[in-house]
């Protein structure tokens, strides 16, 4: 069975050397589809709490909203980084209180202080789906994602044989920490 749930992104970025309309910098409402497969959760009678799913898909996905994403030898990055360090936000600014924690992977490094997302490829929805992916694997137990961008959209399934079993809460449902403890709710596993 499985359990989806949503986010809306706002985001900016170009297509650097890119021949058409993409080239320019233009902004993009996204919507963003995490499905997470597994059997239901005894005594809790769900797979994984969409509100849960969300909280952590929403600790990455924060940095990708209402910033600007762009590849990493677009020169366009220089130009930025040198403007935000002229007005003294480079660092962060008091009211950017929208802050997912700074990430580093193959893929994409987020830089949440100034809003920023430098991605090794050009960012199409194709892109996104990889970098979410990536970013989310060992967390959720993703059957599926799926990335509209304006006119343009694309979906990614995946096998459940690739998939580990997580180790969740009989009482709510969220995954146990490394000492088989919930964080939400407190419950202990007892090992056997």
């Amino acid at each position: 069975m499985k359990s989806f749930t949503t986010f809306d992104l706002q985001y900016a970025h170009r297509f650097y050397g890119f021949k058409g309309e993409a080239q320019y910098l233009h902004g993009h409402t996204g919507v963003l589809t995490i499905e997470v497969e597994d059997t239901i959760n005894a005594g809790v009678n769900m797979i994984f709490p969409c509100n849960e799913i969300k909280k952590t898909a929403w600790e990455v996905l924060q940095n990708f909203d209402h910033a600007l994403i762009l590849r990493e030898d677009d020169p366009l990055l220089l130009a930025v980084l040198g403007v935000y360090e002229t007005q003294g936000i480079k660092d962060g600014a008091p009211t950017n209180k929208q802050k997912g924690f700074a990430f580093k992977t193959e893929l994409a490094v987020a830089y949440p202080e100034c809003r920023l997302v430098v991605t090794k490829e050009t960012m199409t929805v194709e892109g996104m789906i990889k970098i979410v992916y990536d970013l989310l694997k060992d967390k959720l137990n993703i059957a599926k994602i799926t990335f509209t961008s304006g006119v343009n959209g694309a979906v990614q399934e995946y096998g459940q044989a690739s998939q580990k079993e997580k180790d969740r809460c009989p009482l709510c449902g969220i995954l146990l920490n490394e000492n088989g403890v919930c964080t939400k709710c407190g419950y202990k596993r007892i090992n056997k």
